[in-house]
């Protein structure tokens, strides 16, 4: 008979009995390493997507030849490309990968903020107006022939009624001093209905030169892109981009619903009231160089929430990463689709947003065993 030994329970090296010891690093969950993998593939696909899309187009430039154009405006080496080489490639394309960069995080981050504000993973920019807002500013500057600003007149209308319509928004929706979601929503959806009637009239007394003027920027590009352009959005976008995150672990709050967010000590509408300024000076300035793209702000957080879950921590910068990823990739493809043509930026973005979308409402039913 063997003998047993002095005991029967082995020990970790920390000195805790096996049965009771930590799972090993390895078995346990790796939800928090999803968020981190993601964001270096995220930043890693955007990368090369904006290589390839500033290489690619009627006049080629392999991706080698770009990086060390890059390489060797920044001194670090690298060469310099033929005197057409360098002027399509720093003239042409990258302003147009920049803007696209911009508009793209502006639409992301700006999307995954509604979410989080709304808690509602459907809700999107143009919610509460200020697209329609923006689309009306523009139209009118085009309809009415306003010329004040020289080519900047039509941009600089578009922002400001983008600002304007969301504040008028916010104003009519407010009573006793709060903010109610619904009524946010519903005051939106008038908003909306209103600045499309006003954009029909624009366009019914628009001349057939306006019109075609007024159909390009509703439908959304970046052909436009210019250095100018870029540095107008820079503020706004970099403001934008930069403060959203500030408010990551208030939106997590949130999401616990506003009485245990008030409880935890999170001035519920004042958070609101900022939230929607980031959000409309993040649109509003992507609408007023780009068009109405839409799509965009919708279904990029929507994304990464499934993938990496709710924590805004990772979705607001994330968002902004996925939304230059879409909006470089979308551009290169209208570009190229169907060369020499372009396809319009809004329309190839709704074009496979909306199968999508439709796909998320059937999943979200089937979730939840109904639309109640």
């Amino acid at each position: 008979m063997a003998i047993p030994g002095p005991t029967t329970t082995t020990h970790t090296p920390t000195g805790g009995s096996a049965d009771a010891r930590e799972p090993a690093p390895s078995s346990r969950p790796t939800r928090h390493r999803v968020p981190f993998l993601l964001t270096l593939g995220l930043a890693a696909t955007l990368l090369l997507a904006a290589l390839l899309s500033a290489g690619t187009g009627a006049y080629d430039i392999p991706v080698g030849d770009v990086v060390g154009s890059v390489l060797h405006r920044l001194h670090l080496g690298g060469a310099e490309l033929d005197r057409v080489g360098e002027s399509v490639l720093w003239n042409v394309r990258v302003p147009r990968v920049v803007l696209g960069l911009l508009v793209g995080a502006s639409l992301g981050c700006a999307g995954a903020l509604m979410q989080g504000v709304f808690g509602n993973p459907l809700a999107e920019p143009g919610v509460i107006g200020i697209s329609s807002g923006a689309a009306v500013g523009a139209v009118g500057a085009i309809a009415l022939g306003l010329t004040f600003l020289g080519n900047w007149t039509v941009t600089v209308c578009a922002f400001a009624a983008g600002l304007l319509t969301v504040t008028l928004v916010y104003l009519l929706s407010r009573s006793g001093g709060r903010t109610e979601v619904v009524t946010l929503i519903l005051t939106g959806i008038a908003v909306n209905a209103f600045a499309g009637a006003l954009i029909g009239l624009f366009v019914f007394l628009a001349d057939n030169a306006q019109i075609s003027q007024i159909t390009f920027w509703q439908l959304g590009s970046l052909s436009q892109a210019t250095w100018p352009k870029v540095l107008a959005v820079l503020p706004c976008a970099l403001a934008g981009l930069a403060a959203a995150p500030l408010y990551a672990r208030k939106l997590d709050l949130l999401a616990l619903g506003e009485r245990p967010a008030r409880h935890l000590g999170v001035d519920v509408e004042r958070l609101r009231i900022a939230l929607v300024l980031v959000v409309a000076l993040l649109t509003a300035a992507a609408v007023a160089v780009a068009g109405i793209i839409t799509f965009v702000g919708l279904l990029v957080p929507h994304l990464l929430r499934m993938a990496a879950g709710p924590g805004h921590r990772f979705l607001i910068p994330g968002s902004a990463l996925g939304g230059a990823l879409v909006l470089v990739v979308a551009d290169l493809a209208a570009r190229t689709a169907v060369a020499p043509a372009e396809l319009p930026l809004g329309v190839l973005t709704a074009l496979f947003g909306s199968p999508f979308f439709l796909w998320l409402l059937r999943r979200t039913r089937r979730r939840q065993g109904g639309w109640a």
